[in-house]
């Protein structure tokens, strides 16, 4: 095993808040994201509503200006259908992406995109990804990211029977979608597709189905990119392409327990990863505690779990987004609210 790196030496914490503020306008939220904004804002998104997959839920925003969060306010959702997953991509020019999905069945989900010219304080009417399209195109709940060669990667997966991922790839801006190959744990298309109780408080269909969704991605050298996905099998898993994103690897367990929830890692200036992740490795099991490990041999090996929230709830559900040594994070704090801290980054 490699040499394990102390995060506290790593991260230093200089924010810690939650991002709504006062009597919230939904009785439980989920699902964030979050975009550093040209002129130092932060923007943050997730889903909110009475419970996730009712009709009601809606996609919610806030924006951090000089250190204070503003009001609450929504960005799409009538109630007619559940709205889930809200992701944020920002160009640094004042052009914003936010993607999200709609509909009651998941394995039919279809995915909006809105844009914005300011800053995402007016946006566009939304618009289907990909025309037509039924399960879930583009980034499913982690960032899109650019490539060296310039093209967009979005993360994205299918929740029907044997889940399983893929990536999305953009040569033109965001306007056209090429799907990759399909990444998948070899021999998973004979497993028995069963329900788990959980007490977690998903929609009852999300447990049905086993295999991979909701990959994060990085490039660790031009056209070299990976992925780490979130397992119902107790372990992260891990795909890697050499062709841009094009083809990939079967999936494969690496030594990162998992607990069948979100995970985001972001790839540091020097190369070093940052992944947070919930360190349980049992299908539905708790998303308790939330923590940080770290990389510096494109994860090869990773650094014991620096922990971040410990206590009784739900922490789960992180975004990790980087800026130079500026490392910025959002997550589900108990289905209550949304937590944002920032950390500065020493090699």
């Amino acid at each position: 095993m490699g040499r394990r790196m102390e995060g506290k030496r790593m991260l230093t914490e200089i924010v810690n808040e939650r991002i709504v503020q006062g009597q919230p306008p939904f009785a439980s939220c989920h699902g964030s994201h979050l975009a550093l904004l040209a002129n130092g804002d932060v923007l943050a998104v997730w889903f909110g509503g009475s419970r996730e997959g009712e009709d009601d839920t809606a996609i919610w925003c806030a924006r951090r200006t000089n250190g204070r969060w503003g009001a609450v306010h929504r960005l799409a959702g009538d109630g007619s259908e559940p709205h889930w997953n809200p992701v944020l991509l920002s160009k640094g020019n004042g052009e914003v992406f936010l993607f999200y999905k709609v509909g009651r069945s998941i394995k039919e989900w279809r995915t909006m995109v809105k844009r914005s010219s300011d800053d995402g304080r007016t946006w566009t009417e939304a618009e289907e990804l990909v025309p037509g399209d039924r399960g879930g195109r583009g980034p499913v709940r982690n960032k899109v990211i650019v490539l060296s060669e310039g093209a967009w990667l979005a993360p994205a997966s299918l929740e029907d029977g044997v889940w399983r991922a893929f990536a999305d790839r953009s040569e033109d801006g965001g306007r056209h979608w090429e799907k990759s190959a399909e990444v998948c744990v070899p021999g998973s298309e004979q497993w028995d597709i069963r329900k788990v109780d959980s007490d977690i408080p998903v929609s009852e269909q999300s447990f049905y189905g086993r295999g991979v969704i909701q990959p994060t991605l990085w490039e660790s050298a031009p056209g070299k990119v990976h992925m780490l996905l979130r397992s119902s099998e107790g372990w992260i898993h891990r795909s890697d392409s050499e062709d841009g994103g094009r083809t990939w690897t079967h999936a494969y367990p690496t030594s990162l327990p998992n607990n069948n929830s979100g995970i985001d890692v972001v790839r540091m200036h020097d190369g070093t990863l940052i992944l947070c992740y919930n360190p349980v490795g049992q299908n539905w099991g708790p998303r308790t505690p939330l923590a940080l490990s770290f990389s510096r041999d494109n994860g090869q090996t990773w650094s014991a779990p620096r922990i971040l929230e410990d206590g009784e709830g739900e922490f789960s559900y992180p975004a990790i987004i980087a800026d130079g040594h500026d490392v910025y994070l959002t997550y589900t704090w108990k289905r209550e609210n949304i937590a944002f801290r920032r950390f500065r980054y020493s090699p």
